[in-house]
C-alpha cells in the first residue's frame, strides 16, 4: 500500500507539524468540523496518532492551533490611507473569514467548549486578540495620520469592532453581509474612536 503512513521516511520537528496543521486544514475543508478525525489527520499527515496526541491531547486543542494558523495569516491590517476604510476593509475581511471553514469550525470550537469553559474562553481570546492587534496597526496610523487621538486607543475600543462581527456571527446563520458590516463600522465603530479622542 503506497499511501501508508508507515512505509513513508518519517518526519521530525516543524515539518512535521506543519504537515499536521495542514492535514487538519485540509480534513476541515473536506469533512467539516463535526466529522474530523485525528485518525484521519493522521493518515493524512502520514504519521501515527500517537505523534498527534503527544502534542494536542485533545481534537479541539489540534483545531485550534490550526485555525491560529490561519488566522495568524488571514487577518492582515489593511492601510487604506484613511481610517474609516481601513476599518471597514478589515470588519469585511474577518466577516469574509467567518463566512468560510474557518467560521464553521469556530462555530465547533465554540460549541465543544460548553463543556470546557477554559477552552471556550482560549478560543475567544485567540480569535478577539488577532482582531485587536489588527485594530491596533490600523489605530496607530490614524494617530500617525491625525485623524484620531491617541487616547481614544483603549483594550475596549480595539475589541469593540472584533467582538461585534464575531457575536453576530455566532449567533446568526452566517456570516454578517457587507451591508450589516457597513452599518456597525459607520455607527458604532468609528463613533466609538472618535468619541474618545
Amino acid at each position: 500500500m503506497t499511501d501508508d503512513f508507515r512505509r513513508k521516511p518519517r518526519r521530525r520537528g516543524e515539518e512535521l507539524h506543519i504537515s499536521i496543521i495542514q492535514a487538519v486544514l485540509a480534513e476541515l475543508a473536506e469533512h467539516g468540523y463535526a466529522r474530523l478525525t485525528v485518525e484521519g489527520v493522521a493518515v493524512r499527515a502520514r504519521t501515527g496518532k500517537a505523534s498527534i496526541y503527544r502534542r494536542w491531547p485533545a481534537r479541539a486543542d489540534l483545531v485550534r492551533e490550526a485555525i491560529a494558523f490561519v488566522l495568524d495569516s488571514a487577518i492582515e491590517p489593511p492601510d487604506t490611507g484613511g481610517f474609516r476604510d481601513d476599518v471597514l476593509r478589515l470588519c469585511l475581511d474577518v466577516a469574509e473569514l467567518l463566512a468560510g471553514v474557518t467560521g464553521e469550525v469556530m462555530r465547533g470550537l465554540v460549541g465543544d467548549g460548553r463543556r470546557d469553559l477554559d477552552r471556550t474562553d482560549e478560543v475567544r481570546r485567540l480569535v478577539l486578540g488577532l482582531g485587536m492587534n489588527a485594530m491596533r496597526d490600523v489605530t496607530g496610523r490614524a494617530v500617525a495620520r491625525g485623524e484620531i487621538g491617541s487616547e481614544s486607543i483603549t483594550p475596549n475600543r480595539l475589541s469593540a469592532g472584533p467582538t461585534l462581527i464575531y457575536a453576530h456571527f455566532l449567533f446568526g446563520a452566517k456570516a454578517p453581509a457587507e451591508e450589516l458590516v457597513t452599518q456597525l463600522v459607520d455607527e458604532v465603530i468609528i463613533p466609538l474612536f472618535r468619541a474618545g479622542s
